[in-house]
């Protein structure tokens, strides 16, 4: 049996930088959308309350962050 088969994509789970992620906002032509973010593959969705920098050990990242 595989056991790669239930194993997400790698586009998946290997993040985005900040300069990735403003890439791809800034190719929608609307720049007036409001951006919301999803956890459960999209069926339910989010806005963003708060854009931090947090860390966790030795790593920084930026954490987009909803306080609803």
């Amino acid at each position: 049996m595989d056991n790669d088969v239930s194993e997400n994509p790698e586009w998946v789970t290997r993040g985005k930088t900040i300069k990735q992620l403003i890439q791809e906002l800034q190719s929608f032509e609307n720049q007036e959308l409001e951006v919301k973010i999803s956890i459960d593959g999209g069926d339910t969705f989010k806005c963003i309350s708060l854009v931090g920098k947090h860390h966790e050990g030795d790593i920084s990242f930026c954490g987009l962050e909803n306080y609803e």
